[in-house]
């Protein structure tokens, strides 16, 4: 199998381009993503490469995009649609929520809707509020959908045609801080040989990461971890900085969520930290922290940790102390190991 050094941007582009030249049914839309090729860049050359009916600009309304990739996906198109940044879905919600995620229940399986929704999400580009939300929750919420989030290269690629294919709707969220690393400064340093970590070794051609599946990326014998997207790499450095034999699990499908390969971790070590870039009050990791007390309660050592974001609007001038940093990390760490 031969491979390439991409970023994860360029996964995401290596995935398109795939899907493209393979399925004459995928379509890719949104705003700026034709000529310009998205703020990011994520499409740059698709149109040029493949033309203006399959690669093409949509107005700016999120509703009307979303809504036109239900028709045509119920029509037998694969739509892949870009929100241009993970805050300006709310627009669209009325038809993720009324129409998209409910098409195959309400039409008694007569039609499904393939519909796959790319956005990035996160901080670490000191976009502040507006630019920097991390709303996978919400979308755990809402019966119908799959919500994903890659934490790398290999991974981001192969989710992503696994999400075009899939027959039915994804959320398919994208760590904007994860893009075009190597990064800089403490926080990001354990990506500084990114593009020589094996991970960023892409394989060319077709291929498919399973959804719904976790990964364990570090096993470990004290304390696992639950993370995805940017928070993995924070969870690693972490546990690098610490010496503390953490068990790092990648979640890749936040919903549905691989329950079984969390449970067998947490039966296993007896201690449970969990960390994301979001707000704590209802984040995800609520969620998780509900079903690992479901699911482990007499194997459990000490409480669960939840290690996250501030309940606060995004703060702009204070974006890295916001993250949960591998300090943060570590002192959870730490307060779970010291429980008996």
């Amino acid at each position: 199998m031969t491979t390439q050094s991409l970023s994860l941007l360029q996964a995401v582009r290596d995935a398109l381009d795939v899907m493209l030249e393979r399925d004459a049914n995928t379509v890719l839309y949104g705003q700026d993503i034709g000529y310009f090729g998205g703020v990011f860049r994520a499409t740059e050359g698709l149109q040029a490469k493949y033309g203006s009916q399959r690669v093409f600009d949509a107005p700016i309304s999120e509703s009307g995009i979303v809504g036109t990739a239900i028709g045509m996906a119920v029509y037998g198109l694969k739509p892949v649609v870009e929100i241009q940044f993970g805050d300006y879905f709310y627009p669209a919600m009325d038809q993720i929520v009324s129409e998209l995620s409910r098409i195959r229940y309400r039409s008694v399986n007569d039609f499904v809707a393939p519909v796959t929704i790319r956005m990035p999400v996160g901080g670490g580009i000191y976009g502040g509020q507006t630019h920097s939300q991390s709303p996978e929750a919400i979308f755990t919420h809402i019966a119908g959908l799959r919500t994903v989030m890659p934490s790398n290269p290999i991974d981001t690629k192969g989710l992503l045609i696994a999400a075009i294919e899939s027959p039915d709707p994804v959320i398919f969220l994208e760590p904007k801080r994860l893009y075009n690393g190597p990064f800089d400064g403490y926080h990001d340093r354990a990506l500084q040989s990114w593009r020589d970590h094996p991970m960023a070794q892409v394989p060319t051609g077709y291929y498919t990461t399973p959804l719904d599946k976790a990964a364990v990326v570090r096993p470990g014998a004290e304390v696992t971890v639950l993370a995805y997207g940017t928070m993995v790499h924070v969870a690693l450095a972490a546990a690098t900085d610490s010496g503390i034999d953490a068990e790092v699990i990648d979640l890749r499908t936040i919903w549905p969520v691989d329950i079984e390969t969390i449970t067998h971790s947490v039966n296993k070590t007896g201690r449970c930290v969990i960390l994301h870039e979001a707000t704590r009050t209802s984040g995800f990791g609520a969620e998780l922290s509900a079903l690992v007390q479901e699911r482990c309660f007499f194997a459990l050592e000490a409480p669960i940790e939840r290690v996250t974001g501030w309940d606060t609007p995004y703060p702009h001038a204070h974006e890295w102390d916001y993250f949960p940093g591998p300090q943060r990390v570590i002192a959870a760490y730490q307060r779970v190991l010291k429980e008996i």
